[in-house]
Parts: structure tokens; C-alpha cells; sequence
């Protein structure tokens, strides 16, 4: 009779640590590979099936099994004095780590290169101390306050549409995409076969710009779109009276738009007016993130 598979446990906690382990770039390979190996192990399968669908070994697969399980977490870090020491002094680790937010005067950041020269280390050390420390001095994340006096109001009634859309009612997520390069290739492309990718040519003829507007049926999936030469209140009407044209007459049409002039010109307002079924929401100024089926 065949030995019964032990198995392994984790909380919920415990297992949502080992999936962000095996999945941030920033972490060693060793250490990806070890949560890899219990999270897959935390799936019912054997040693041996685990050690095949990793490329690794039974025996690397039931040391890590034995030490999560006797010691959590704890276990999958590497055993203190295994591999080689260091010879940086602790003082250079410290400087490369911490002045990596502080960058001299007259620069907006460090290079590796220059924080190099500051510590006296090598860039290769500079890099490897900043991938372990999850350092990024390269990128710039931005962000915007919305100044609205309305934003709560706003904000409600655009997440009030998407959690509980209201009954026999079309709610489409309505934007531009304004300066399109209108682009022609000199010469068909060959389509995608196997063994080959697609084509183009590199060169190509410029026609111009052109705007595209969209409404998204984020319930449905489904597109309204139309291009114009110009971004306009003239080519919004336009689009709108698409819209009318294209959706049920027996639904009511909520529109999610942003703050954009053209959207509330005394012309659009005034055919809005015209038709009752027609109802617009405006998300926050500057926060037309809050409408991301469009982005």
C-alpha cells in the first residue's frame, strides 16, 4: 500500500507572504525559488511532483518542506554563515543605502555610477545593494490632487454607477483620444503564420491627425466609436447623436465623462436638455481616473 502524501498548511497570511516572495523581481533568486517550492507544495502535491514541475531536486524539495514546516517563514531564509563574507565595510553599505534619497546638490538623483564614485565602491555593488533594498532612484511615479469642490459628490455618483447600475439603463464610459497619427505603410505587411511574425514596412506616409471618440458599454463589452479631424463641441454633438442613434430607445443613457470644455459647451447642454433620457456625470477635476474602462 502506497505511503499517503504529506501534505503542508499556511494561513491565509502566510501564503499571500510566500506568493508576494515568489513574485517580486527585487527579491534573490534563491528566495523566489523557496516560497515557489512551498506554494506549490501548499497545492497537495508529493515531493517528487514538485521537484518535476520546479526542474529541481526531491531532496532540495523536502529540505525547504521540513524547514517551513517546522519553523514558518523563518525557515526559508538562508542559514547564517553559509556562503561567502563580505568584505565591504559596513559603513559604504550604509552610505550607498541611505544617501540614495539624499542626492547632491545641483542633481535631482544618483547614478549608479556617481554613487559609486561618493562610496568608493564598484557600480556593480551600488546596483546590487539597491536591487536587495528594493532602491529605485530612476523612476518617478506622479500623482494629482483633485481640487474639486465637489470631488465626494462626484466621486459617489460615478462608483454609485458602477456598483449599482441603475435598472433598464445603458451606462457607457465616454472619452477622446485627441492628435491619433493617421499612418499609412509604404507596402502591405504579411500577416502572422506560424514560424513567422508579422510585418511592416519601416517607412510609412503621414495623413494627418485624427481624433477618436469612444463610449465603452463596460457592462456589455461593447464599443461606440467615431474619428473626426477636429476635437470640438461640433464633433462631440456629433458623436452624442451616434450614440442616440445606436442605443435602445427603450434604455436610459448615462454618460461618464470628464471635464473637458467641450462636453459641457451651452450647444451640448442645450441638445442634452432636449433629451430627458440623456443623463451626464462628470467625474472629480482631475480624476479621470476615476473612469478606467476608458483609460
Amino acid at each position: 500500500m502506497a505511503r499517503p502524501i504529506k501534505t503542508l498548511s499556511a494561513s491565509k497570511e502566510v501564503q499571500d507572504e510566500l506568493r508576494r516572495r515568489a513574485n517580486v523581481r527585487a527579491n534573490e533568486h534563491r528566495e523566489r525559488f523557496r516560497a515557489s517550492i512551498i506554494l506549490t507544495r501548499l497545492q497537495g502535491l508529493g515531493i517528487k511532483e514538485v521537484a518535476a514541475q520546479l526542474k529541481t531536486a526531491p531532496r532540495t524539495v523536502s529540505i525547504w518542506s521540513s524547514r517551513f514546516e517546522r519553523l514558518g517563514l523563518p525557515g526559508l531564509d538562508g542559514k547564517a554563515g553559509r556562503g561567502r563574507k563580505s568584505d565591504l565595510p559596513a559603513e559604504k553599505v550604509a552610505r550607498v543605502i541611505a544617501e540614495a534619497t539624499r542626492p547632491p546638490l545641483g542633481r535631482t538623483r544618483w547614478s549608479v555610477r556617481s554613487m559609486a564614485r561618493h562610496a568608493g565602491v564598484s557600480h556593480s555593488t551600488v546596483q546590487r545593494l539597491w536591487v536587495k533594498n528594493d532602491l529605485k532612484p530612476h523612476v518617478v511615479k506622479t500623482f494629482k490632487l483633485s481640487n474639486d469642490p465637489k470631488f465626494e459628490e462626484k466621486f459617489w455618483d460615478v462608483i454609485g454607477l458602477y456598483l449599482d447600475p441603475p435598472e433598464k439603463a445603458l451606462i457607457l464610459c465616454c472619452d477622446e483620444k485627441s492628435q491619433c497619427q493617421a499612418l499609412e505603410r509604404s507596402q502591405p505587411g504579411l500577416p502572422l503564420v506560424p514560424g513567422h511574425p508579422r510585418t511592416r514596412t519601416h517607412d510609412y506616409r503621414r495623413h494627418g491627425t485624427v481624433t477618436l471618440f469612444a463610449a465603452l458599454d463596460y457592462l456589455e463589452g461593447r464599443l461606440i466609436s467615431r474619428t473626426e479631424q477636429r476635437h470640438t463641441h461640433v464633433e462631440w454633438l456629433r458623436f452624442l447623436k451616434q450614440i442616440e442613434r445606436e442605443a435602445p430607445r427603450s434604455l436610459a443613457v448615462h454618460l461618464i465623462a470628464d471635464n473637458y470644455a467641450t462636453h459641457k459647451h451651452p450647444k451640448v447642454r442645450a441638445w442634452l436638455e432636449r433629451r430627458p433620457r440623456f443623463t451626464v456625470h462628470f467625474t472629480p477635476t482631475g480624476s479621470s481616473w476615476l473612469n478606467p474602462p476608458c483609460q
